[in-house]
């Protein structure tokens, strides 16, 4: 097809610069000494094999993956609390450095497995030498619970390529529940759970500075 080091690379140099960009965020609350909505950031680009398999599996032609495949560069914010989610996109609606195309609420509107999680699709642009390059990215936002469980699934979706016996299905739809209960439980003592972290880490500073 093409040159997959060529395709990729813009795609590559968003995610370094977007994983920077938002733990910076991260970084503003811990100076101004508030609770931080972000837990922590990762991303990846897309491996070459799960492009294909998607576009096989969508119907994507491959001169036509800068414009239909929206998750070649994928960019994960994890939050301690479902609240926080709700901070965090709005943080990403007052930026500017990127345009925001689309939005999936998955947490509101849960998939038929279980899956939770929000999704924030960007339009951003890359700087070249050949000049400005504007890319697709998906930004997804969930709690470390909700993460816990994708993780999983996704193992098993691979491993099982879409098609899980009954049993699994089962227990995958109650993990989902099990997993938001403990979010929802998590929220109930959120004031709490903060005070403390903020006492260790107040303390952590001190004997850091003794």
């Amino acid at each position: 097809m093409k040159n997959w080091d060529q395709f990729l690379s813009p795609y590559k140099q968003a995610v370094e610069e977007l994983k920077v960009k938002l733990k910076g965020m991260r970084k503003q609350y811990e100076q101004a000494s508030s609770h931080s909505p972000i837990e922590f950031v990762t991303g990846r680009v897309k491996p070459i094999a799960s492009i294909l398999d998607k576009a096989n599996q969508k119907g994507i032609p491959l001169d036509k993956l800068e414009t239909e495949m929206q998750d070649i560069a994928g960019l994960r914010m994890m939050c301690q609390f479902v609240d926080d989610i709700k901070r965090v996109v709005e943080l990403l609606r007052n930026r500017n450095d990127f345009e925001i195309v689309e939005e999936r609420d998955y947490i509101s509107h849960k998939k038929v497995s279980g899956y939770r999680s929000y999704h924030v699709v960007i339009r951003y642009p890359v700087q070249t030498i050949h000049g400005e390059k504007k890319i697709l990215a998906e930004i997804q936002i969930r709690t470390l619970a909700m993460n816990f469980w994708a993780t999983i699934e996704h193992s098993l979706n691979y491993k099982y390529k879409g098609q899980f016996p009954e049993d699994i299905k089962m227990r995958l739809q109650r993990a989902a529940e099990a997993a938001f209960r403990l979010d929802e439980e998590m929220s109930l003592i959120r004031g709490e759970i903060q005070d403390a972290q903020a006492f260790f880490t107040k303390k952590k500073e001190q004997q850091e500075n003794t």
